[in-house]
């Protein structure tokens, strides 16, 4: 029997600094009735991503913020329980993004059918085809173009976009060298998953660690921190290197400007190119991921890891992992 009362995440107030309790509430409301052309979905799998934190501020993004008083937006894994479109039927598996709630509506042009791919579950490709995979995919070829022998460089890196970036690097036959926090994390990177070198940004000198690991330089940083760790790979990089900025997690909970790297110099002398994306950008190509993705998969080469969370009402806690490196590859919350 369904539910009468849907429960939701709301954004009570906007984070001054890093997410607090209280900052997100859990409330009861109707189970929404989907509109012309929209479905209603039963929330599955949430995904917690570190743009959440950018969705809660008032800052300038790349899209309209979370107002408050609203559901907290996210992407979701859905069943379809009503439609009003022709596109979907009640039952369907739909990829969205939608809000953190046991049920939600969306419109049926931004769900996507799950694609099946043999010997993966919804839950997988939920994870990894739709955001992930894509960010990964399309940041480091489009942006970072790799070259044979070249050398990239991941921070983030046992995150779920990095550690997809760095097997991709991999595969292309880069050396490949990864920043994550945490011995257990580095290892997962060099034993599992075939990175070169790891380097432990919470033991290590990162600096001296890049210069022994990277002796030809770096030819290529996917750059998902941002501040100090963005400054330290822009001394080592190679003359027309690329930087491809997919994220800044080290400076979302920052209260007022973000500084800019002191040797942004480099960018000149060195003749870098940067430049940022969101994968929403890619969106018309990401049949062209998924194929490549699931190549990858069935030739060994590509490997990932869930860290799962029971339960919608952890879902405000679960997030925080995000921010203090608590989580080792993509971050679900189990809804129903």
């Amino acid at each position: 029997m369904q539910p009468s009362v849907n429960r939701q995440w709301i954004l009570h107030r906007r984070p001054a600094g890093a997410i607090a309790d209280g900052d997100l509430v859990l409330r009861e409301a109707p189970i929404p009735r989907p509109g012309d052309a929209e479905v209603l979905m039963r929330t599955l799998y949430l995904s917690l991503d570190p743009t959440n934190r950018i969705w809660m501020s008032d800052r300038e993004q790349y899209m309209e913020p979370v107002r408050l008083g609203n559901p907290m937006r996210g992407v979701a894994l859905g069943a379809v329980v009503e439609s009003r479109s022709a596109a979907f039927k009640a039952g369907d598996r739909v990829m969205t993004l939608g809000t953190w709630s046991d049920y939600s509506c969306a419109s049926a042009t931004t769900c996507l059918p799950v694609p099946q791919v043999p010997g993966l579950s919804a839950k997988d490709v939920f994870g990894i085809y739709f955001v992930v995979g894509p960010t990964a995919y399309f940041g480091l070829l489009d942006i970072g173009a790799p070259k044979k022998g070249e050398t990239v460089v991941v921070s983030a890196a046992a995150g779920a976009v990095g550690s997809i970036a760095g097997q991709i690097a991999r595969s292309l036959g880069c050396r490949v060298v990864g920043i994550a926090g945490g011995a257990s994390k580095c290892r997962w990177l060099t034993e599992e998953l075939g990175f070169d070198a790891a380097i432990d940004y919470k033991s290590d000198d990162v600096e001296s660690a890049l210069r022994a690991h990277c002796p030809m330089g770096i030819d290529v940083y996917f750059d998902n921190v941002g501040g100090e760790m963005l400054d330290t790979a822009l001394g080592q990089m190679n003359r027309f290197g690329r930087i491809v900025q997919c994220g800044m997690i080290s400076l979302y909970n920052v209260e007022g400007p973000w500084g800019g790297p002191r040797r942004y110099s480099n960018i000149l002398m060195k003749r870098l190119k940067i430049q940022g994306f969101i994968v929403l950008d890619f969106l018309p190509r990401y049949a062209e991921a998924y194929a490549a993705l699931t190549d990858l998969y069935t030739r060994g080469q590509l490997k990932w890891r869930f860290h799962e969370v029971e339960r919608l009402e952890q879902a405000d806690k679960a997030v925080r992992l995000l921010y203090d490196g608590g989580n080792t590859g993509k971050l679900l919350v189990k809804v129903a």
